[in-house]
């Protein structure tokens, strides 16, 4: 049986071959980085001969699934057009760094409505994603993480990610699926009426949900909180995690964790080692 691909979003401090041997030493086999500060808009240099040396090191140390994750900044729904120019801007350049080295996806969180509305704001998005796909070009999806249900906050509901897919009409716009924003926002297979499983299967978003962050939650189910907890210490049913993780047609997604750590230092090996034990 082939291994399940199981990793964690890590420090590229000292260098990005830092963030594989990172990954290595909590027995991680795929990696989730920055490109970049995440508290700056400043973007990286993209340096071609640093990002694929990148990639033959992480491939050399069987870290073969690679992700970035958007800066948290980033809001295509804003009411600033400096702050929109720039989520735009940024995320184009991601997604040309991620072909340099084989990225699986750029995940990213739209970020808020602000209070205006998904209804006021849904159509200009359509625009911003497009835009943001064809002037990146590349092969690098971009992927929409389901929020917390945070007020304001887009894709809380997993029928916007659908709608967004649709409407945008592009192969390289995905979707990734957040355990611990998704238990906020009230969906869990064992508990309460939302079962995220039953609701992916109705909206028909399996092929295109290309990576799960599994992390547990600090805070009940559906509190809208965006706190995440170490795997088996939070508010999440072991059962849930087992329901959806071991879902036939999730057993090929690759996983990533952004769990805090027992050591409050990020994901570690711990973590790791419990999210394998979940798995059947």
């Amino acid at each position: 049986m082939t291994k399940r691909v199981v990793g964690a979003h890590l420090s590229v401090a000292g260098g990005l071959n830092k963030g594989v041997d990172r990954a290595v030493a909590i027995k991680a086999n795929a990696l989730q980085i920055f490109a970049g500060s995440p508290r700056s808009w400043q973007p990286k240099t993209i340096v071609p001969a640093e990002l694929k040396d990148f990639k033959k090191y992480a491939f050399d140390n069987q870290v073969r699934t690679l992700f970035i994750h958007a800066l948290y900044l980033i809001n295509l729904a804003s009411d600033n057009k400096e702050i929109v120019q720039k989520s735009i801007k940024l995320l184009i350049h991601n997604l040309k760094i991620g072909d340099y080295f084989g990225c699986q996806g750029v995940v990213v969180h739209l970020g808020s409505h602000q209070g205006r509305g998904w209804e006021a704001s849904k159509d200009r998005l359509i625009v911003l994603i497009k835009k943001v796909l064809q002037e990146s070009g590349g092969q690098t999806p971009l992927l929409l993480e389901n929020s917390a249900g945070q007020k304001g906050k887009l894709n809380s509901e997993l029928g916007e990610i659908r709608w967004l897919i649709d409407q945008v009409g592009d192969q390289r716009l995905g979707w990734c699926y957040d355990t611990c924003h998704g238990w906020a926002a009230g969906y869990s297979p064992t508990q309460g009426s939302q079962n995220p499983l039953t609701e992916i299967e109705r909206l028909d978003l399996w092929d295109s949900l290309k990576c799960l962050h599994v992390n547990d939650s600090r805070d009940e189910l559906g509190s809208g909180r965006d706190r995440h907890d170490n795997i088996g210490e939070g508010k999440i049913p072991t059962e849930d995690f087992v329901q959806i993780l071991n879902h036939p047609k999730l057993r090929s997604v690759p996983i990533i964790t952004e769990a805090p750590g027992f050591d409050g230092n990020g994901p570690d090996a711990e973590n790791i080692s419990r999210i394998r034990q979940l798995l059947k």
